[in-house]
């Protein structure tokens, strides 16, 4: 999958490539340290926010917490006593 802005999916899958990496080499061997990778998201996270900005797409619209939404809602839902 391609990034929002073409000049940041090399940067995607540099990022895609070194985080499977460090998940199967590492991380399902126990190794919990995950700032292997931390740079290059870095480097990745800023690409896409200047994508962003190009496309006049806030960064609040993307930060709702939307499954904190949905359970509110199922709270609000009455309890099935049967």
């Amino acid at each position: 999958m391609n990034s929002i802005g073409d000049n940041c999916t090399q940067l995607k899958k540099d990022y895609d490539t070194c985080f499977n990496n460090w998940f199967s080499d590492r991380f399902l061997k126990g190794d919990m340290d995950d700032s292997l990778c931390a740079p290059l998201f870095k480097v990745y996270q800023q690409c896409v926010k200047e994508a962003m900005k190009q496309h006049h797409i806030e960064f609040k619209e993307i930060e709702n917490d939307h499954l904190g939404e949905s359970k509110r809602e199922e709270k609000k839902q009455p309890n099935d006593s049967s």
